[in-house]
């Protein structure tokens, strides 16, 4: 299985991903690992992401994604996935593949770039990500989780919305999310 953790910079997609990752013994890669050089420096200078700047960065991913399942191996990734097409692209042809997408007030995701140093993608470039946002809808092989307000509590939530009976793979037995610290414990499908 590969589970793709998404949402917009900010969401937490790669510390809880981690986490996730860690929590079940699984591999993790963060998409923001295949941007090329140039992406990174279109985005640190500012400058949104088009589709076609986007496409070789999808194409990395699905490669890597592919390569793990010919494998057998199971594994985490963080990826924004911010519109449908990416979501449909990443997910098609791959049943293996479940997105995880993290519900996260606009106001709260600014408030964590204003406070986030060393990271490539700045905070001016939210508004841009916000609208480009395609959100998921009833039709695709999404699960919205509202986020829990610690990493882990949001991790316990995926866990009992992917394994309801518990038992999620090489992790024992699996916490209630309801036991995780504050924060709403939510996940909508």
């Amino acid at each position: 299985m590969i589970v793709i953790v998404a949402g917009v910079s900010g969401s937490g997609k790669s510390t809880v991903g981690a986490m996730l990752a860690g929590r079940l013994g699984w591999r993790f890669a963060d998409a923001d690992d295949f941007h090329s050089a140039a992406n990174i420096e279109k985005m640190r200078a500012g400058i949104p992401l088009t589709d076609a700047d986007r496409l070789p960065w999808l194409r990395a991913i699905e490669a890597w994604m592919d390569e793990r399942s010919a494998a057998g191996e199971s594994a985490v990734l963080a990826c924004s996935a911010l519109k449908r097409s990416y979501r449909d692209m990443l997910l098609g042809g791959r049943p293996q593949a479940q997105m995880i997408f993290l519900d996260v007030p606009p106001e709260e995701l600014a408030r964590r770039l204003a406070a986030r140093h060393g990271h490539f993608f700045p905070e001016k470039l939210l508004g841009t990500q916000l609208d480009a946002l395609d959100p998921p809808q009833p039709d695709e092989h999404v699960i919205s989780v509202v986020e829990a307000d610690e990493p882990a509590g949001t991790v316990a939530s995926i866990i009992a919305v992917l394994w309801p009976d518990g038992k999620a793979p090489d992790a024992g037995p699996i916490p209630s999310a309801s036991g995780a610290t504050g924060g709403e414990h939510e996940a909508e499908t």
